[in-house]
């Protein structure tokens, strides 16, 4: 073989080759392209998101469903409002809850979905409208130290 044909086809090899990491890394990163994978797209209104974030996963019962697409404050209302692409393998009814939890003690949040018993489904750019807001960890300890404080100078009054 030439040396020119053996240079042309380690070439090709490194073009493969760096197009499957490329493609690996965008998976493992859940950066795939838009439209890649068919998703309907709902939103659900909170008073609080806490360290909820762009890209953070959507379960139900503890299987990804979807992902955080965007974040807003809604200025009229002034709740953060939520938007989620969903799979569209998966359908949830009108009744559907959403919460946000935190895996662990300390770990990434995410929205929980409760499958309600509605009959009828949500439709893409629907509302979720039953939701609950994520606790977050500085306002519980607050609350507890708090009404610590307030039960301890209770107790000191009396005889």
């Amino acid at each position: 073989m030439k040396r020119t044909t053996i240079d042309l086809w380690v070439g090709i090899f490194v073009a493969i080759g760096l197009a499957a990491v490329t493609f690996l890394s965008l998976k493992v990163a859940n950066l795939t392209p838009q439209g890649a994978d068919k998703t309907y797209t709902l939103y659900a209104e909170f008073d609080n998101i806490g360290g909820l974030k762009v890209k953070a996963p959507v379960k139900a019962s503890g299987v990804v469903v979807g992902r955080v697409t965007g974040i807003a404050l809604d200025t009229k209302n002034y709740l953060a409002r939520v938007n989620v692409a969903i799979d569209s393998q998966y359908a949830f009814s009108r009744d559907t809850s959403a919460e946000i939890l935190t895996a662990g003690l300390l770990g990434e949040q995410y929205i929980g979905l409760v499958q309600g018993g509605d009959e009828e489904d949500l439709k893409p750019g629907d509302r979720i409208a039953i939701t609950s807001s994520a606790m977050v960890l500085e306002q519980l300890i607050g609350k507890f130290m708090t009404s610590f404080a307030e039960g301890s100078g209770q107790d000191s009054k009396q005889p």
